[in-house]
């Protein structure tokens, strides 16, 4: 697959429907997914993230467990995307879509043949303001999405699996100084491509010197 740099960032989606779940994914082009990220910048050329790629399938089965038991909650809240935009017509249409589609992926998560978890070390989470650390992973958890999708996989950034983060864990042998900060669902999609998702326009959002 051949694709523009700005292609890529304008279509790298969230699949969720549209993940494959009967095609194997073969673990070389994880792997190469991996060594892209790992491109990414950390803070202080710290690098203190780490992979856990599940293919196991009853390891994948518990995983997706818990992730459908959080959904369940975090729906039942009311804090999915169904209930954003309810003055705007077109954009709760959309978000219905959005919520619909994450309660498939809840349902089939343990479905999906490789999850991704980034993790990064840290041996206590800081008071306060965590964008430093966390700065340190999200840049190349991006970068493996983005490198799935120039390679023909879907991904979806996913983290509700982490309200039963100790039970993952213990799972799969994760050290105590570990924390897990991402579930990257993982597997080709169905269809032809994405375009750009609908977004506001950039003068509803910009502020120049002030706000």
């Amino acid at each position: 697959m051949t694709i523009s740099a700005d292609e890529l960032l304008t279509t790298t989606r969230s699949v969720r429907k549209r993940l494959d779940l009967t095609r194997p994914v073969p673990m070389e082009l994880v792997r190469e997914c991996l060594e892209v990220a790992l491109q990414a910048p950390t803070g202080g050329n710290s690098q203190g993230w780490h992979w856990i790629v599940v293919t196991d399938q009853d390891k994948r089965k518990a995983i997706g467990d818990y992730y459908g038991r959080s959904w369940q909650t975090y729906y039942g809240s009311g804090g999915s995307a169904r209930n954003l935009f309810a003055d705007d017509p077109a954009r709760a249409s959309a978000q219905q879509r959005v919520s619909d589609s994450a309660a498939y992926l809840a349902e089939h998560m343990g479905e999906v043949p490789v999850l991704v978890l980034g993790c990064l070390r840290a041996p206590a989470l800081p008071q306060g303001n965590q964008a430093g650390l966390w700065g340190s992973l999200l840049p190349a958890a991006w970068s493996y999405m983005l490198a799935a999708r120039a390679r023909g996989l879907g991904t979806a950034w996913t983290t509700l699996h982490l309200a039963y983060e100790s039970e993952v864990a213990e799972l799969l042998g994760i050290p105590g100084d570990i924390r897990q900060g991402v579930l990257l669902p993982t597997a080709y999609y169905t269809g032809e491509t994405f375009k750009p998702a609908d977004r506001q326009p950039l003068d509803e959002v910009l502020h120049v010197d002030t706000w």
